[in-house]
């Protein structure tokens, strides 16, 4: 289970990226605050580095300072004795264990004694030799070394010549390198607060920037939503000038659209019109005609005329599909072909179950009275005694999840039904499972078709009854 649970969560991270990469928003919100983040991260490097050098540079004039201080506080005696009080305007130097500290040893045979500062005490700080750090042409030299007290010492040395006799003494002067490095790491710490809080507000502001540049582009997805719902008809024009011949475009593609639809439905509704006639007349001369041919021209008359008056609704809404323009509230529309029913069939028990009370159908109450009322007739032709409606939320089906927002309705009777392997057959076109009532077989394909156009679903089932139930899936006006 837990590869598969991995793999569903690489697929869904998968997915999240590439909705991601889909946001223009996102997608500059994100590369720009990569540029900030490498761009801290440069300029804090480079902060930090220039700081270091400055502090190690300036720690070391201050060695060679106190170098200089105390090479000229300190003299030979007659006897050749070092002689000396140096006083080098340090504290720490009189501090034991302070990490600071002085001395002058003798070099030569001749030169005698040992002066040490008072935090120097009794330690014997390690020298380097000559050969592992030369003097430089000022012959002076600096090295680091370890104390053995959790002491890294920066030590700063000359060799100096006390009189005309050659007489030479070396003299050094050591500091606590890691002061110097705790101040360096206390201003990194500061530096990287201060640049984080710099760089986080950076990112907020530049994204609230961006997000306020692409204002223009929400506009123009909210104007054509309006343009859909029917609230507007045009994308507004006085935009940026970098979109506003996008606005320009959408206007004129819309206007052609419209057109085109027009035109379409022009057409149909001509050709509707031209065949009324002539279908009249063929149906005149079917009933003169009489007997068995009449009676196959009159039918195949009344097919044609369904025919034709199907396909110009198919027409009318192609042209507004995905448009809430229409709406109708669905539970007036169950209600009053519930009452038309009856009075066509007071034989009938007829219950309705409403579950959905504000339920509207995002399409025309007319559509929406033609697939009820198919449906009701079928089921008043079929039915023995009851017929019982339900409107109610979608049920947790495939076909329902796949619309955004649906109502369902489902028309039970309590007739002989249909079996399994009848009720596809059923919604063929011209297919008559049943021969004994009259009909066309038109009914519940032009329901199916319609039910189509609208994005929704017909199914049909065995009924609580006993009878069938047909269960029709419809698009809802989202509030």
């Amino acid at each position: 289970m837990m590869p598969v649970a991995k793999t569903e969560m690489r697929l869904f991270s998968g997915k999240v990226f590439a909705l991601g990469l889909r946001s223009l928003a996102l997608r500059v919100v994100t590369l720009s605050t990569f540029w900030v983040i490498i761009a801290l991260v440069v300029v804090a490097t480079l902060i930090q580095s220039l700081y270091q050098d400055a502090a190690e540079r300036s720690f070391q004039r201050l060695l060679s300072a106190h170098l200089y201080s105390l090479v000229g506080a300190v003299s030979l005696t007659p006897e050749g004795v070092l002689h000396g009080r140096p006083e080098l305007g340090e504290i720490r130097y009189a501090s034991a264990d302070s990490g600071w500290y002085w001395s002058v040893d003798p070099v030569s045979p001749s030169v005698q004694g040992h002066l040490g500062s008072v935090s120097l005490g009794t330690k014997d700080i390690p020298v380097k030799s000559v050969a592992e750090e030369p003097f430089d042409q000022s012959f002076m030299r600096s090295y680091v070394v370890d104390s053995g007290h959790d002491e890294e010492l920066s030590v700063v040395e000359t060799e100096v010549v006390l009189d005309s006799t050659d007489k030479i003494a070396r003299f050094r002067v050591m500091g606590n390198l890691n002061e110097v490095k705790e101040e360096v790491s206390d201003f990194r710490n500061r530096l990287y607060l201060y640049l984080g809080l710099f760089g986080l507000g950076s990112i907020l502001i530049n994204a609230a920037i961006i997000l306020f540049g692409l204002r223009p582009l929400d506009h123009v997805r909210r104007t054509l939503a309006d343009i859909r719902e029917g609230r507007s008809n045009r994308v507004d024009a006085d935009l940026p000038l970098e979109i506003a011949p996008l606005a320009q475009e959408m206007n004129a593609l819309i206007e052609n659209n419209h057109r085109i639809v027009e035109r379409s439905r022009t057409q149909v509704g001509n050709l509707a019109h031209s065949l009324k006639t002539p279908l009249s007349v063929l149906m005149n001369e079917g009933r003169n005609i009489g007997g068995r041919q009449g009676k196959l021209v009159v039918e195949q008359s009344d097919a044609m005329q369904v025919q034709i008056q199907h396909y110009l609704q198919r027409a009318r809404v192609a042209a507004q599909r995905d448009s809430v323009v229409f709406r109708a509230p669905v539970s007036p529309v169950l209600e009053r072909m519930i009452r038309v029913t009856s009075k066509l069939n007071p034989h009938l028990k007829i219950t309705f179950s409403n579950q959905f009370q504000n339920a509207i159908f995002a399409g025309e109450k007319e559509d929406l009275e033609e697939i009820i009322g198919n449906i009701m007739e079928n089921a008043a032709k079929w039915g023995r005694s009851k017929i019982h409606l339900t409107l109610r939320h979608p049920q947790k089906t495939l076909a329902s999840e796949e619309l955004n927002a649906a109502f369902e309705i489902v028309i039970e009777d309590d007739g002989a039904g249909l079996p399994g392997d009848k009720m596809a057959e059923a919604l063929k076109r011209g297919k008559r499972i049943d021969e004994s009532k009259p009909g066309t077989g038109l009914g519940l394909a032009i329901v199916q078709d319609t039910v189509r156009e609208y994005g929704g679903y017909l199914s049909l089932n065995k009924a609580s009854l006993g009878g069938l139930a047909v269960q029709i899936t419809l698009p809802l006006v989202e509030s």
